[in-house]
């Protein structure tokens, strides 16, 4: 799977959900983009990844 644009292995069959609490993501702070498309937070728990995905996350960062 490809992460932020490097390449990495996924450990297990797992949803977008249990990856990101494994990465310790705050997914509050946080938007995906999974092959192209920003993935809703209501379906994170439904999305399973796979070896072929590629993943953009991005996180709001606050300032001025």
């Amino acid at each position: 799977m490809k992460l932020n644009g490097q390449i990495i292995a996924l450990e297990q069959e797992q949803t977008l959900a249990a990856f990101l609490a494994a990465q310790q993501y705050d997914i509050r702070c946080i938007a995906v983009e999974r092959n192209g498309v920003i993935a809703p937070k209501a379906e994170y728990e439904n999305i399973w990844l796979t070896d072929e995905d590629s993943l953009e996350i991005v996180r709001f960062v606050g300032g001025g």
